[in-house]
């Protein structure tokens, strides 16, 4: 029994990493949706056959470095939309991090849809982020070259995009590190 009661305190101790000082992703993790209306994790595969065309998209880091799909071409690229004060988005950053160590050969990005260049900066430090996010609060042209092909609906909001450019699968809301482990590998191999 008190072996059962350790490992469950050490699991959990486990399980609340990064975020564990961390009071927005603590009110994200309570399940109250206080202060915030999250996606529901809804994931979609789309098959080949259904998938738009390439998504052209551009836009500057935090950096002022200029990012585009152009430069991706030929790249399996994770995009996750964010910002600073989404407690979804805090509560999957070490999952995003780990995922991006796992994959080196794939392009993560992030598209920051709130805050400033300095905000998403800091925010990238504290969480060990190091791929590059593009400031997208005051023209949305990331954001917007998706609608319609496949609309970030939420924030966090996480698409896979193929080597073709093409979206190959998309989550709303909080990613799960298994089930975006197996979208990237998918993209990976076809």
């Amino acid at each position: 029994m008190i072996r059962a009661l350790i490992a469950a305190a050490t699991a959990v101790a486990l399980l609340t990493g990064c975020s564990a000082n961390d009071p927005l992703a603590a009110q994200y993790k309570a399940g109250d949706n206080k202060n915030y209306i999250a996606g529901d994790g809804t994931v979609t595969e789309f098959a080949k056959s259904n998938r738009g065309a390439a998504v052209k998209w551009s836009g500057i880091s935090a950096t002022g470095e200029e990012l585009s799909s152009r430069s991706l071409a030929g790249v399996v690229t994770v995009m996750n939309f964010w910002y600073a004060g989404c407690a979804p988005c805090r509560a999957e950053a070490p999952d995003l991090v780990a995922l991006q160590a796992e994959f080196g050969n794939v392009q993560f990005i992030g598209v920051n849809v709130r805050d400033s260049a300095e905000t998403s900066m800091a925010f990238e430090k504290n969480f060990d982020i190091t791929w590059p996010s593009v400031i997208d609060a005051k023209t949305g042209s990331v954001l917007l070259a998706f609608t319609g092909i496949v609309t970030p609906q939420a924030v966090p909001t996480t698409i896979v995009i193929g080597k073709d450019g093409k979206v190959t699968s998309r989550v709303l809301g909080r990613i799960d590190k298994s089930i975006l482990r197996t979208l990237i590998k998918t993209a990976v191999n076809e």
